[in-house]
């Protein structure tokens, strides 16, 4: 289980929500990425494997070079982590034991950006791939174990906060215990949890990545819910 209250996560869980898009969301997790963790650059993309693939924000020039540079040749960190759900941690982009699998990303890195190392966190809620947190450091090297644990666990807050964003936006509350200030959502969520046997704020987090999914509203979903013309079921075991 991914350890709580690293730095990044405290600094990402203190955003305030002033009705910025996700645009802005992204740069303030990039932010709090490359002010508390050992890197020098981070970028956020949604949809990463796919042709509506979309930056919506990189701290600097080597952050947009990695990001174009994926999207110009089909391979890399995040294209893999977007794939399979999983970390894609890259400590030295010479060694080619770790960056044999991506050839020409690995060389197009190397000659034309000063990235030594790459660790490609995926925005990931239950099935649902939102999307990549990119980050890369001049120096090869892992990160530390306890900056690792805090970019994983950095890595789940924001994509609880990019499914707010991303399904409802201007909706007000990403993770607010209040759950929602809407009605439906609200008589929804509690259908949702009732299903499943799971708390409101998951329940909550369940509808938002099946709005994402569908690329459809949260508010939509919701009236589906309440309707009876959705119902969630557990997922197998």
């Amino acid at each position: 289980m991914v350890e709580v209250g690293g730095a990044v996560t405290r600094a990402l869980l203190a955003i305030a929500r002033d009705g910025g898009d996700e645009c802005a969301l992204a740069e303030k997790i990039c932010r709090a990425c490359v002010a508390w963790l050992d890197i020098d650059g981070a970028s956020i993309s949604l949809l990463t494997a796919s042709t509506a693939r979309a930056t919506l924000w990189a701290s600097d020039a080597t952050a947009e070079l990695l990001e174009d540079l994926q999207f110009a040749l089909g391979e890399g960190a995040c294209m893999e982590a977007a794939l399979t759900g999983r970390p894609v941690l890259v400590p030295d982009i010479d060694d080619v034991t770790e960056v044999g699998r991506w050839p020409a990303f690995a060389a197009g890195v190397v000659e034309q950006s000063a990235a030594r190392a790459i660790f490609a966190l995926p925005l990931q809620w239950g099935a649902i791939n939102l999307g990549v947190l990119a980050l890369h450091r001049r120096a090869p090297g892992s990160l530390s174990a306890v900056q690792g644990r805090d970019a994983m666990s950095a890595a789940d807050t924001a994509s609880l906060m990019m499914l707010g964003v991303c399904t409802d936006p201007g909706d007000g509350q990403w993770l607010d215990h209040a759950v929602s200030h809407r009605a439906e959502i609200h008589q929804a969520t509690g259908m949702v949890l009732a299903q499943l046997g799971i708390s409101a704020i998951d329940a909550l987090a369940r509808m938002r990545a099946y709005a994402f999914a569908e690329q459809r509203s949260l508010s939509d979903v919701a009236h589906d819910v309440v309707s009876r013309r959705l119902r969630f079921i557990p997922d197998p075991t």
